[in-house]
């Protein structure tokens, strides 16, 4: 494998740990040797590696060591919440808490209705939520789900916050679909009144606004709409 491979393979697997909570923070990282012998690789490698995290601020250097930082300003991305479906039947990462504001059948906009190749008039499931780390906020969200979907998982319609977390994990195990097709598309813009009230910002402070789709061979299993203040950091990873 290339030395480009691997520092990404290394940079995608701390930068999960930590957005997952499993590296909490303040952990120390062995030291630049110690993960060199550990991945197979020149320890210039995990130096780069390392300081993308760093350029992340997801990790602090001292001449004590590498550690995780404090207060991480980054946030799970879609592929990352993906993944923990999969894994582990959660949609948030350890730590994130959520506040749903909203959860009801609606008719949707026609653009979301084509999405789901929907009639006019047809409904969809709409959930709207907030969610954070303490009492920082860093994402605002709209889900949703083809409206069948209520009558296998009802939790769907409720608000409760308990309920939010693996709705999607509970989907799919409901319905025996898996989500195999997935795609992001965003861009920077100017927060509206709804989610800068949302966010706790002040209307037009600049955002990352992004829209997610999850599905299968049959269709569109959820599309979500998503924002959340350009101070926090998303990052993927994917083969080539």
């Amino acid at each position: 494998m290339s030395a480009e491979k691997t520092f990404t393979r290394i940079t995608d697997h701390y930068r999960r740990q930590i957005l997952t909570g499993a590296l909490p923070a303040g952990s120390r990282l062995p030291s630049n040797k110690e993960l060199a012998v550990k991945w197979g690789v020149a320890v210039e490698t995990v130096r780069k590696a390392l300081s993308q995290l760093q350029v992340e601020k997801l990790i602090r250097t001292s001449p004590r060591g590498t550690f995780v930082a404090d207060e991480a300003p980054a946030a799970a991305s879609p592929a990352d919440r993906l993944s923990a479906v999969r894994s582990s039947m959660r949609t948030f990462m350890d730590g994130e808490t959520s506040i749903v504001t909203a959860a009801q059948l609606v008719v949707p906009p026609v653009y979301v209705a084509d999405l789901f190749d929907l009639d006019h008039g047809d409904q969809v499931v709409r959930r709207e939520y907030v969610a954070g780390r303490s009492s920082v906020r860093t994402l605002f969200a709209v889900d949703w789900f083809p409206a069948t979907f209520a009558v296998l998982v009802p939790e769907l319609l409720s608000t409760a916050p308990a309920k939010n977390d693996g709705i999607t994990a509970r989907i799919c195990e409901a319905t025996a679909r898996m989500v195999t097709t997935a795609r992001d598309d965003m861009h920077g813009r100017p927060a509206d009144a709804r989610e800068a009230a949302a966010l706790g910002l002040e209307v037009g402070a600049a955002i990352l606004a992004g829209a997610t789709r999850w599905g299968d061979d049959t269709g569109l299993i959820q599309y979500s709409e998503w924002c959340l203040p350009t101070r926090l950091t998303i990052g993927y990873s994917y083969g080539v």
